[in-house]
């Protein structure tokens, strides 16, 4: 696996890569509207106004496309975890997404609306039961990178799909915008969640 730098990939960060789109699809299936993007570096795309607001919590997006796949970081959110985003995300295609988060992590892979795996990185109590291809790969790559953090995770998955998205990769001006949660995709929670595993931030309401 090549050296990177991913402090990127640290807490309170959801990163998705999705093949085949591009980033104004993408962006449109997050539920934000792709002409309020601009082009934007990591230091500008900093400015923008996110937390709390009438529409809800207000996510920080910045995509790109690299060869065949869109990847979305997001900053100080949780939708691109929500089993509606992902399910919307990998339609009619495939979506591998890592979340950290207050101190949950969270790995899953969706291909065509459907979950396929989902688990916390490290955590053998959600181990689903009959477990993917995934699983066993994660925990090797933590016990290597001494079984903390979600870096190690990110990195197998870009190393997987032959990318790279270091911190220099990232900084550089990108597709930037941001999305209130109540713009997010939301069909009724639990409805459309398929898979094993955690259920991320985000999927249970309380009434």
């Amino acid at each position: 696996m090549a050296a990177e730098v991913l402090d990127w990939a640290g807490d309170r960060m959801c990163v998705t890569f999705t093949r085949g789109l591009d980033p104004a699809e993408l962006f449109t299936r997050y539920g934000a509207d792709p002409a309020r993007s601009r082009l934007l570096d990591a230091d500008a795309a900093s400015d923008l106004s996110t937390g709390q607001s009438a529409a809800g919590a207000v996510s920080l997006l910045r995509a790109g496309r690299l060869g065949d796949w869109t990847f979305c970081v997001e900053e100080d959110g949780v939708i691109g975890s929500w089993p509606e985003l992902l399910a919307a995300l990998s339609r009619g295609t495939e979506t591998y997404g890592v979340l950290s988060t207050e101190g949950l992590a969270v790995f899953q892979h969706w291909r065509d609306g459907q979950c396929l795996e989902n688990f916390e990185p490290g955590s053998e109590r959600t181990r689903p039961e009959h477990s993917g291809p995934w699983w066993d790969r994660v925990q090797e790559a933590l016990a290597e990178h001494g079984g903390s953090g979600v870096a190690p995770v990110v990195a197998l998955v870009l190393d997987h799909l032959g990318l790279t998205l270091d911190d220099a990769t990232l900084a550089a001006p990108w597709p930037t915008l941001t999305v209130a949660e109540d713009d997010a995709p939301s069909a009724p929670r639990g409805d459309s969640y398929a898979g094993e595993g955690p259920v991320p931030p985000g999927a249970i309401e309380i009434l």
